[in-house]
């Protein structure tokens, strides 16, 4: 990573080593990301992925409806395809996340992700 800790908040520095965990091909909301921590909230995750996200997978967290930052779909379309991230049409034909299948819980497991703080949410969660 690309960053110097000293020059980022603690929030935001727990908030992109959060992103970075999330494995290729997997989503997190906001509001995951901000439960994930147990701080915060996604407002105060999307402030620090506007701020200082450009250095970390900045596409895997998305919104909870599934759409891309807004003005960078195409590029996070791109990384998507790359990575096989789950993707469905939507009834005008645009591509969208397919989040029951590419949200990810933050668990360990087969992502080989980390967990949480709390050993990470069940899937199921929304």
């Amino acid at each position: 990573m690309c960053r110097m800790s000293e020059e980022l908040p603690a929030y935001a520095e727990r908030v992109l080593e959060a992103v970075e965990s999330i494995p290729p091909g997997r989503v997190m909301t906001y509001g995951d990301v901000a439960e994930w921590l147990g701080e915060g909230g996604p407002r105060q995750v999307g402030r620090v992925m506007a701020l200082y996200g450009g250095a970390v997978p900045w596409w895997r967290v998305v919104r909870a409806d599934g759409m891309p930052l807004p003005g960078h779909e195409a590029r996070a379309l791109e990384h998507y395809r790359t990575e096989a991230t789950p993707l469905r049409p939507t009834a005008g034909g645009e591509p969208r996340l397919d989040m029951r299948r590419a949200r990810w819980d933050g668990s360990r497991g087969q992502d080989g992700g980390p967990g949480g703080p709390d050993g990470g949410r069940d899937e199921a969660h929304t």
